[in-house]
């Protein structure tokens, strides 16, 4: 057996062993070499573990005959042998970018498809140069520690078993299987950030620095999601003895700048502010509230959040 199908079937596999007989799983599949290839590594493995694969792709319809391409993947799932194939038509919303409305419009279709077919995993074709960019592009941002490690492997019911393996192995292993896989425009659009950092960035980087960038990317994400996964943990304990919706700022002043800010992170979020809308531009105007107070007024956050120091506490209020 070639190589590169071997090292893509034994991730999946890895990932495939911890669910049960009987058990449902989804695939995302766009048609590109990553996703292809992962269909075919969990069609073949799913078939001994007694487990149900759905194939699932999502006509975004940002492109012209964009219906065309979707039923060329629909038909090339049930020529590998899917029996169940599932077209999703979405309509995306450019209201915070093209890049983010389809990637929102794609979660919330699997999420819905995972319901629909009762499905305990959906796994994702991401690869270790996905994970290089993604991490370049948090540094960028002048994220945190969770944005600079990447993407997991595993996150919630999503699973991605290819974060190991290189974009040039699965297309390796698409043809050695004989697999014509597609290349989204898109990829060769340089309005993107992500098609930038793909197409420019990490060229470069590697030109100037030496080979290997990519792979150290990867590496450092995996040491930072260890980071962030052990600061998450003990913010979360402290978070037990806090009320998020009237905090004391003295003892909040006590704590470590890295738990504390998690803690008010969390308090914004529960008080209403939308799932990833609270930058670190925020999170330091409120902090200011507790370490730099100087008479400052309250602080308008995403979601309608108010914050507000009054004798010596937070409030935090949905208006």
């Amino acid at each position: 057996m070639a190589q590169a199908s071997v090292a893509i079937r034994n991730a999946v596999r890895e990932q495939l062993e911890r669910c049960e007989a009987g058990d449902c799983i989804l695939v995302a599949v766009s048609g590109g070499a990553d996703s292809l290839a992962l269909a075919q590594a969990t069609l073949v493995e799913c078939a001994p573990l007694a487990i149900k694969a759905v194939a699932v792709t999502i006509d975004h319809q940002l492109q012209e005959k964009s219906a065309d391409q979707a039923a060329k993947v629909e038909k090339q799932l049930r020529a590998m042998g899917f029996q169940d194939v599932v077209v999703a038509k979405v309509n995306v919303s450019l209201e915070s970018g093209l890049e983010a409305g389809a990637r929102s419009a794609r979660y919330e279709a699997l999420q819905r498809i995972a319901a629909e077919k009762n499905a305990v995993r959906v796994l994702l074709g991401h690869t270790r140069d996905d994970q290089a960019e993604s991490v370049l592009l948090g540094l960028a941002r002048g994220s945190g520690t969770r944005s600079l490690s990447g993407m997991a492997i595993e996150n919630g019911i999503y699973l991605r078993p290819l974060l190991s393996l290189t974009r040039t192995q699965t297309e390796e292993a698409c043809t050695e299987a004989g697999i014509e896989f597609w290349n989204d425009p898109h990829n060769e659009n340089h309005e993107f950030s992500r098609v930038r950092v793909r197409r420019e960035v990490l060229p470069v980087m590697e030109e100037q620095i030496g080979p290997g960038i990519a792979a150290a990317l990867a590496r450092s994400a995996a040491l930072l999601r260890d980071d962030a996964d052990a600061l998450d943990a003990i913010a979360s304990a402290e978070i037990s003895s806090h009320n998020l919706k009237d905090l004391d700022c003295s003892a909040l002043e006590l704590l470590p700048r890295a738990i504390r800010t998690r803690i008010l992170r969390s308090a914004i979020y529960a008080a209403g502010a939308p799932s990833g809308s609270i930058s670190a531009d925020h999170i330091g105007s409120v902090e200011a509230l507790v370490t730099s107070w100087h008479g400052q007024g309250l602080v308008s956050l995403p979601g309608g959040v108010k914050v507000e120091r009054i004798s010596g506490r937070l409030s935090l209020s949905n208006q």
